[in-house]
């Protein structure tokens, strides 16, 4: 049976599931710990999963990117479970710099089919690895932002944070 090394941990944008295989991050999860048991589950199939303070070595790379340092997650090792189509488009993720977006055609051309513009975009959704593999970082061609795993208030916060939006100010 597989093991996996969890935690969940608090942020800014809510609490994090975190799994890590073979000290190699494999899944972040959003709202905390029953979403990360149901995709392992769904992807990996019978799984013990253990709690540990710091799987893979992670946390302190994320408080890092959530203190400021946007650029901390970028080194992290990630092993993504999924298939090779799937896999291609979440590596071009991360060479996707902080305070930067695309689109999803640009995603696709990164990958070499710049027609598979709504494949890229099923695959974007489909990340197991949010905020570290950085699918918050596409956009719609038009510059509007859509879909995203954890919520658009989630995508916008990220997008701030990292500088490639500006805060919108309250009226009044």
């Amino acid at each position: 049976m597989r093991q996996l090394e969890v935690v969940v941990m608090d942020t800014p944008i809510g609490p994090l599931g975190l799994a890590a295989e073979d000290g190699v991050l494999v899944a972040v999860t959003f709202d905390g710990g029953e979403p990360l048991r149901a995709w392992a589950a769904r992807v990996l199939g019978p799984c013990a999963l253990r709690q540990v303070e710091d799987p893979a070595g992670v946390t302190g790379p994320l408080r890092r990117f959530f203190q400021g340092e946007v650029d901390a997650l970028a080194s992290v090792p990630v092993r993504l479970h999924g298939t090779e189509f799937q896999r291609r488009t979440w590596e071009a993720l991360r060479r996707i710099p902080p305070g930067t977006t695309w689109s999803y055609r640009r995603l696709a051309e990164e990958i070499g089919d710049p027609r598979a513009t709504r494949a890229v975009g099923a695959a974007n959704g489909q990340n197991p690895i949010p905020v570290v593999v950085p699918c918050h970082r596409v956009i719609g061609a038009s510059g509007h932002l859509t879909g995203f795993g954890g919520g658009l208030e989630r995508k916008r916060w990220l997008l701030q944070h990292e500088g490639a939006l500006q805060p919108v100010l309250p009226l009044g």
